[in-house]
């Protein structure tokens, strides 16, 4: 097993190598890939179940679940496939299959949002800023599309991919809670 050597910001590439490899390892039943995996994306995994969840608990059961099933089904997963959006499907999945159970969905105390957030230590202040504005002001369309594009670094026909939606809604989308946000913090400084 190889430790990891990805840089703080990796690219896409780099990210993607290392969770090819460390994808490799866990089919070949290696607990040590498996904790290098949790170690390199768990924060984008939960904050990505939080935005769909807005529960925190449900969320780490989803974070947890979708670790179950990385290292179970890690046999089937096809290299040089794209290592992200796979983890994420599942996780979606995970996420609707929780919310089918309970049937219900719940605004999310600040607190819970604010957890993940410090989850995510290489996030500036302004990143943490934008964090908590999502959060509280954005459709859970936008949530999620916002989270996964400035959080977890996908690009937008990857996050096209993992939710199901057309490029041109996932970017309208995108575009439209960067503009409620920037209206949102022009109107705070107005106020300041």
């Amino acid at each position: 097993m190889q430790i990891s050597t990805m840089p703080s910001h990796p690219t896409a590439v780099e990210r993607d190598a290392a969770l090819e490899r460390c994808l490799s390892e866990i089919a070949e039943e290696s607990h040590t890939a498996l904790e290098e995996l949790y170690r390199l994306i768990s924060a984008p995994v939960y904050g990505y179940a939080l935005s769909f969840l807005k529960n925190s608990q449900d969320a780490e059961d989803v974070l947890h679940d979708c670790f179950v099933n990385v290292y179970a089904s890690a046999k089937g997963y096809s290299p040089g496939g794209k290592p992200m959006a796979w983890i994420f499907t599942i996780t979606r999945n995970l996420c609707l299959l929780r919310l089918r159970e309970h049937r219900r969905t719940s605004d999310m105390p600040p607190e819970d949002w604010e957890d993940y957030r410090d989850r995510c230590a290489d996030f500036t202040p302004d990143d943490r800023l934008l964090l908590t504005q999502c959060m509280t002001r954005l459709s859970d369309e936008e949530r999620q599309i916002v989270v996964l594009h400035a959080a977890a670094g996908f690009k937008h026909r990857e996050i096209a991919e993992i939710l199901q939606l057309p490029l041109p809604t996932v970017l309208s989308k995108y575009h439209r809670a960067l503009k409620k946000l920037r209206q949102y913090l022009e109107k705070g400084e107005e106020e300041s």
